[in-house]
């Protein structure tokens, strides 16, 4: 065993030992491949951890019931897309919830007033997007469901707080903890074991702080082109609009608006596909029949050369695009 193993890693190898079950142990596992020391002298023992993790996810996914209650954390995606909102206490998550959809978090001056998630819709423009209030995360008060509940989502809005002395040491405990679960947040690379990567845009609250402008400095410098950030005050209500467009944009969707042929067009209630998404993925949203008969579309917006563009079934759409699909 190499040395310098930390009492956080003993102490998560001793849950492993004792857990009752395959899911405890798997957390335990997650613990302790997020705090091992990483040097030479340990990199056979996360070898092993990350063997162990691989199989209990194998055996879990082969043992996964198919009824039974559905967990208090799994909110129904509505919507654009789910955004979970994830950061240390008191940085504004509830307030910012709040200000951004008709949700009623609970908002106290005091930490931990979040204790389930609450679900809430954001308008940008003409699509909604479900913004999601969590219960605050440090290493002292790590929540089980998180990762799960990120698995679910879209993307994710990381939250830190810009009057605190160091506003980026709460964002290395979040993201340690969540990497050492399986779960990357933004634009970044990994040795862990990690079952999904989340795109994520870096929200920093209390621009209003002291000192906060050259906080935002250093936040911005440690998240390099990992995250996105965006600098508002909740309390102000300060930023706000410009982030419901950075919000919509990580969820690297596109608004699609479908022309029923010989109709005029309705630009109120549009198709939110993927980035990337076909004419042909239109059609079978519209109907699976109208994608089986499909012969040809008519196209106008920003991905055709002129209006009114014959295009085939392998046109890829783009954001703001009225599309009339014939079929038949």
């Amino acid at each position: 065993m190499p040395a310098n193993l930390t009492p956080q890693y003993r102490a998560a190898e001793e849950r492993y030992r004792a857990a009752p079950t395959a899911a405890a142990k798997l957390e335990a596992l997650r613990e302790m491949l997020a705090v091992i020391p990483k040097h030479k002298g340990s990199e056979k023992l996360q070898a092993d951890i990350k063997r162990r993790i691989a199989r209990l996810q194998d055996e879990s996914q082969r043992k996964r019931p198919a009824g039974g209650p559905t967990p208090a954390w799994v909110i129904e995606r509505m919507g654009a897309g789910q955004v979970p909102i994830i950061g240390p206490p008191n940085c504004g998550k509830s307030s910012l919830v709040a200000a951004l959809t008709r949700a009623e978090p609970r908002i106290a001056d005091y930490p931990f007033t979040t204790t389930q998630p609450v679900p809430g819709m954001m308008a940008f423009e003409d699509a909604q997007v479900q913004l999601v209030d969590t219960p605050p995360v440090t290493r002292e008060h790590w929540v089980e469901w998180i990762p799960d509940l990120l698995r679910r989502a879209d993307a994710c809005v990381l939250m830190t707080d810009l009057s605190l002395v160091d506003p980026w040491e709460p964002m290395t405990d979040i993201l340690d903890m969540l990497e050492g679960r399986g779960v990357l947040l933004g634009e970044a690379s990994s040795e862990a074991l990690i079952d999904i990567q989340i795109r994520t845009l870096l929200v920093a609250n209390k621009s209003d702080a002291a000192e906060a402008e050259a906080k935002l400095e250093v936040v911005q410098r440690m998240a390099g082109d990992r995250f996105p950030v965006e600098s508002i005050s909740v309390l102000h209500h300060a930023g706000l609009e410009a982030l419901r467009r950075s919000i919509f944009a990580t969820l690297h969707v596109v608004r699609v608006y479908a022309k029923p042929p010989g109709k005029r067009s309705d630009r109120r209630d549009p198709f939110v596909l993927p980035a990337g998404s076909t004419v042909l993925n239109l059609a079978e949203h519209i109907h699976k029949e109208v994608a089986q008969k499909f012969r040809f579309a008519r196209l106008w917006g920003r991905s055709g050369v002129f209006d009114g563009q014959r295009v085939g079934p392998e046109h890829v759409v783009e954001d703001g695009d009225l599309v009339e699909v014939h079929a038949g």
